[in-house]
């Protein structure tokens, strides 16, 4: 049962990154709308639309993504100001321990990282699902696909190839489709051009050359004693080719498959990022490091809370000259270290084959142990 110290400590601490938050979303909103007056004043959106539709799940995914260094300033200012009223201090000499001083700080702390964990599998996916359809209808420019000689392995045996991609005209240029089977080549298209056609679903390829390779069957003839007789250029099977000025072919593919913007990893629910990662891994995408790393930071972000709390009470609870100043400044830093170290791990993940579930852990172990020196460190 919790006793008054606990339910002070736990409220203080929860209303403080409750008001805070509340202040910081305030002023990103006002930012954000002054950064977009001139896209809402083109668009065709509803004010309830860019109300509801864009900035309810614009307030739910910032709040989410700056709640764990949110966390870590609301530690730092509360008990800051309990150590700068030799509160602190009045606890530890009643006989209360330092450890079940810290208890009803690591309580919220399980409350908040619930919480995170709540929203960040079930429903921020949602949230940003909205959003996103919002900014791509109303404020994004069309997506250009930087990459070029684009490859794709659509099915087993069948590999799509792209020298060059124009998303706004879903047309590829320098275009062919090859057919494997037990590792020979058995047929190839090659086009100038593939448009795909969204109503149909089907990609339109011009001027275009097929090349049918049939399977060398070995040998051909027996002889007289029952041996098989070499294959003779007279009886070996033939290739084909077929050309024309258009072609209509149903391929599992669409413009979305060959890229698209990273930050629609943020819409798809865990399920959806799940396959995602499996499809994208058999097409050989380019980008699977960042849906991985977008997913395993799903769990890995919220369970920060504790890492934040631990140092925070670790550093705010000694009384030093210059107060809650000294403390936010000491705070600055590990946060400005902890963000620069997650940065470091995830584009190691995106860019050089570094394991994305250790790109996401490897921060929070890292300051977990600062944290828990600091902890140590303490005043008693």
């Amino acid at each position: 049962m919790l006793k008054t110290l606990d339910r002070y400590i736990i409220r203080q601490f929860l209303g403080t990154f409750f008001f805070i938050l509340v202040l910081i979303m305030a002023i990103a909103v006002v930012f954000d709308i002054s950064e977009k007056t001139e896209d809402f004043a083109k668009t065709s959106a509803s004010v309830y639309e860019i109300v509801v539709d864009y900035y309810l799940n614009f307030i739910i995914y910032y709040s989410n993504l700056f709640s764990g260094l949110l966390i870590f300033i609301a530690v730092l200012l509360f008990t800051s100001r309990l150590a700068g009223r030799s509160e602190v201090i009045a606890m530890l000499s009643s006989g209360v321990s330092f450890p079940r001083f810290v208890q009803p700080f690591f309580i919220a702390a399980t409350i908040l990282t619930a919480l995170s964990l709540y929203v960040n599998i079930f429903l921020l996916p949602h949230a940003n699902r909205t959003r996103l359809a919002f900014e791509k209808a109303h404020i994004w420019s069309t997506y250009k696909l930087e990459e070029n000689n684009v490859l794709r392995e659509i099915a087993p045996g069948e590999i799509v190839y792209f020298e060059s991609v124009d998303m706004a005209r879903q047309t590829g240029y320098r275009f062919s489709l090859e057919r494997w089977e037990n590792g020979q080549l058995r047929s190839k298209l090659l086009s100038d051009r593939a448009m795909y056609d969204s109503t149909k679903g089907s990609w339109a390829v011009y001027d275009y050359m097929i090349r049918y390779i049939p399977e060398d069957h070995g040998p051909l003839a027996m002889d007289a004693a029952g041996l098989p007789l070499p294959a003779t250029p007279e009886v070996m099977p033939r290739e084909r080719i077929r050309q024309g000025a258009r072609l209509d072919t149903v391929i599992p593919l669409k413009p979305s498959d060959l890229g698209q913007r990273l930050a629609i990893a943020q819409a798809m629910d865990r399920k959806e990022i799940a396959a995602f990662i499996k499809a994208e891994k058999a097409r050989g995408g380019s980008t699977v490091a960042y849906y991985e790393v977008e997913q395993k930071q799903r769990t890995s972000y919220p369970f920060a809370t504790y890492v934040f709390t631990l140092m925070g009470v670790g550093i705010a609870s000694r009384k030093v000259r210059g107060g809650t100043g000294v403390h936010l400044v000491l705070g600055v830093v590990l946060c400005l270290l902890y963000v620069f170290t997650m940065k470091m791990t995830t584009v190691a993940a995106t860019n050089s084959a570094f394991n994305p579930t250790l790109a996401v852990w490897i921060p929070n172990i890292i300051f977990g142990i600062i944290g828990a020196w600091i902890y140590w460190k303490a005043p008693k």
